[in-house]
């Protein structure tokens, strides 16, 4: 992990810094580590590691062990269903609320981004891909005006990603991920909010079905996942 600069906020970039820290595998799942030892490695304080590791066990990252330190959390697969079934309940009517009224300057920050996946994609970098991916799905939760909800599924895709666990190379590629995001760009461009909320829809339920079909090691579509109930 890279040392913290002191000149910025030392708690978000610590948080920022292990959680990236554990999305990435560099803290791999099952691994138990001090918070002296990760201060040290992050050059700061206890104090911030504590508070990060404090806000990432309540998304369920890791798991304090009494006297003996902060344990990573492996991800099961009724952890991807149930991550899974949340966000198509809150995110897709968030989705539809998100076009009736976001602004022009959210479209162009939408628009964007949807560019930068794109770029990252055409070179290749999954890492960079997830990062403008996230801020895409961010900006839009956003727009509903609901900033809770924003936050609590921003949260929500780290459980899915503190594993590194991802489609890309096995189940799809990043064009497609890419693409799966235009749809949902264009009928926001059009203002169709119906529209929007069920390409996210399509959008979650084609992740969760290749991720879980994936993490159990078998071929798309193959494991019953019942996601239906969450739709109209």
């Amino acid at each position: 992990m890279k040392q913290v600069r002191q000149t910025e906020s030392v708690n978000a970039q610590v948080l920022d810094a292990l959680r990236a820290a554990v999305i990435t595998g560099e803290l791999q799942p099952g691994t138990l580590h001090s918070v002296q030892t990760l201060a040290t490695q992050l050059g700061v304080s206890r104090t911030p590691v504590r508070e990060a590791l404090i806000k990432l066990s309540q998304q369920g990252m890791v798991r304090f062990e009494r006297n003996r330190g902060v344990r990573v959390l492996q991800t099961s697969l009724h952890d991807l269903e149930e991550v899974f079934a949340l966000r198509l309940l809150l995110e897709v009517p968030a989705t539809r609320l998100a076009c009736r009224q976001i602004d022009e300057a959210g479209r162009r920050e939408l628009r964007r981004l949807h560019q930068a996946m794109e770029r990252a994609a055409r070179s290749g970098n999954e890492y960079r891909m997830w990062e403008h991916d996230r801020r895409f799905h961010l900006v839009l939760l956003q727009a509903s005006g609901n900033l809770r909800l924003a936050t609590y599924v921003d949260g929500l895709r780290d459980m899915v990603l503190r594993r590194g666990v991802s489609t890309v190379s096995r189940s799809r590629s990043l064009d497609d991920i890419v693409a799966e995001h235009r749809e949902v760009l264009d009928r926001i461009e059009s203002c169709d909010a119906a529209g929007a909320a069920e390409a996210m829809r399509a959008h979650l339920l084609r992740t969760a079905e290749l991720l879980i079909a994936q993490e159990a090691g078998a071929p798309p579509g193959s494991v019953d996942v019942d996601l239906g109930w969450t739709g109209p």
